[in-house]
């Protein structure tokens, strides 16, 4: 099996649609689109990031659903099994033995009664937002939608709602661009925990509920439905799949993971087809090593020359699709836009590219409420003009509670934000990189990604010193990342004399202020701030 695997990936890295893909999808429910573009490397470099993407900067994310119920944290579904863990600990106390009362049944207990997505997506909009990004399916694989493909949706039961489509109509009444993130792919290896038993105690050797049938549910509040289309456990564990920490190691399809069925791999291949085609996506994400299924499926690969197709189909000729992936190498920067979770590259990338982030976990975690531990304003604000001044866009993912709303301390964040967006937006939007992207001791470091990215730590202790560009025609933007007690900035790249900026300079506008009065010495261009901060976050430049 490694000896084909390898095959298969030579002739993918070559660039070339071998037929020997592993676990090849069928197109008989959900036909690919045929046009310009085919599902091969050689056909998607093609590919020509659209504009309104390269200007729009900033984006927001809803990353809810049934798994906020609890209210402990990213992947509790995944979590809850794994015996001793805070979250089955959380889970046997206040809900039960998963044994007895597994994921499946949280779900009829994800509500959504307050969830109001024309107000939220208005304010998401003042706040900057120029694109919002809705939760699909996450690796917990309930569709929020009327999936065509899944009955374990969110009109069949939880909130009876169409989560999706609530969401998309916002989106477009507010003008921002919709994106749809889509993870079920990993439903497979990731719930294989739901096969486990305890090891210890009065449960111990009961199986979980992650091998249940459709028989099994006679008499149940979830008759008539199959657990399996859930959990997707018809199939033998993955090597190590004990190791709690294997799925990130196995994430590629690699390292013993258990391959995944034609059936299951269509599977998501025909819910992800269902979401483009019927609600249009300007953007789609995966949580994936490149591509779905990649490289044991040719299922990524169709899904993206699909959404390309449509794209245009319905544009008037005119490409106007985002997909992302993750860990990729040049070539397929080409076909695909590049994201890198919670972190960024030090240095300015010449494709563009995204930072997916939150200001706290994932899924809403109680916890990180309790404890004050959700990004600040001035922390969004130092991750956005690292990345935008690096040819990237942010995307913030912002935590709902099962409810449909956010708390008190979240909301004084992103008004703090939005306050600031509001001054120095000009900075942000529609603007380019420059001759470097910054200056100062963090923007001289080597400070390497890790897997997906994961480096953002990095860039919350900067301050004054930190200066990152921006330009926007003839005018260029220096975005202090923080106050100077000595109420000056010193911008070294803008010295005299600097082959940087040959040019004069007649004029230093400190947004928000008004005109301030700039030296330029050897040592680099001294600009005199106001005594008093105009906000706690950062102060932004105008120079002419």
């Amino acid at each position: 099996m490694k000896t084909k695997l390898l095959i298969a990936s030579l002739f993918l890295s070559a660039g070339l649609y071998a037929q020997t893909y592993q676990v090849p999808v069928s197109e008989r429910d959900e036909p690919m689109m045929k046009g310009k573009f085919e599902p091969t490397w050689e056909s998607l470099k093609q590919y020509q990031v659209p504009e309104w993407f390269r200007n729009a900067k900033f984006g927001i994310w809803a990353h809810w659903g049934p798994q906020c119920v609890e209210g402990s944290g990213d992947w509790m579904a995944r979590s809850m099994y794994i015996e001793g863990s805070p979250e089955y600990e959380y889970h046997v106390k206040h809900y039960g033995h998963p044994s007895e009362f597994g994921f499946k049944d949280v779900i009829p207990l994800f509500k959504a009664e307050r969830w109001d997505p024309d107000k939220l997506v208005a304010f998401y909009k003042k706040i900057g937002a120029q694109y919002f990004f809705v939760l699909g399916n996450h690796h917990d694989n309930f569709d929020l939608w009327d999936s065509k493909y899944q009955p374990w949706n969110s009109i069949n039961m939880g909130p009876k709602k169409n989560i999706l489509a609530g969401w998309e109509k916002a989106a477009r009444k507010y003008g921002l661009y919709f994106g749809v993130s889509l993870h079920a792919d990993h439903a497979w290896t990731w719930y294989e925990v739901a096969q486990r038993h305890d090891t210890i105690g009065p449960m111990k050797g009961i199986p979980y509920d992650g091998k249940l049938t459709k028989a099994d549910g006679k008499g149940k509040w979830w008759e008539g439905y199959d657990p399996q289309d859930l959990y997707a456990q018809n199939h033998p564990l993955s090597e190590n799949s004990w190791d709690n920490g294997m799925i990130h190691r196995q994430w590629g399809w690699e390292n013993g993971a258990c391959p995944p069925s034609q059936e299951f791999a269509t599977n998501f291949y025909n819910r992800t087809l269902d979401v483009i085609n019927r609600y249009n996506p300007d953007l789609l994400y995966f949580d994936v090593t490149v591509l779905p299924f990649y490289p044991v499926s040719d299922a990524g690969l169709k899904i993206a020359a699909h959404f390309y197709n449509h794209s245009m189909a319905t544009h008037n000729g005119k490409l106007e699709a985002v997909m992302f992936g993750k860990i990729l190498n040049e070539d397929q920067r080409k076909a695909l836009v590049w994201d890198v979770e919670r972190g960024a590259p030090n240095k300015a990338i010449p494709e563009p590219w995204q930072s997916c982030s939150c200001i706290g976990g994932w899924h809403y975690n109680t916890s990180i409420y309790e404890n004050n531990g959700y990004k600040s304003a001035s922390y969004v604000v130092k991750l956005l003009m690292d990345i935008v001044s690096k040819n990237g866009n942010l995307l913030l993912s912002v935590p709902l509670r099962a409810d449909g709303t956010f708390d008190e301390k979240e909301e004084k964040i992103l008004n703090e934000f939005g306050a600031w967006m509001d001054i120095n937006k000009e900075a942000v939007y529609d603007t380019r990189p420059w001759k470097v992207f910054g200056e100062g001791p963090i923007a001289e470091e080597d400070i390497p990604l890790n897997a997906q990215g994961f480096n953002e730590g990095s860039y919350n202790k900067a301050d004054s010193k930190e200066i990152r560009f921006t330009q926007k025609g003839d005018v260029l933007y220096a975005t202090a990342l923080g106050w100077p007690e000595s109420h000056t900035v010193i911008i070294k790249s803008l010295a005299a004399g600097s082959e940087l900026y040959p040019e004069e300079i007649h004029e230093v506008t400190l947004l928000g202020y008004g005109k301030v009065q700039a030296e330029r010495t050897a040592g680099g261009l001294a600009i005199t701030l106001p005594a008093e901060p105009l906000n706690q976050i950062a102060p932004v430049f105008r120079i002419r």
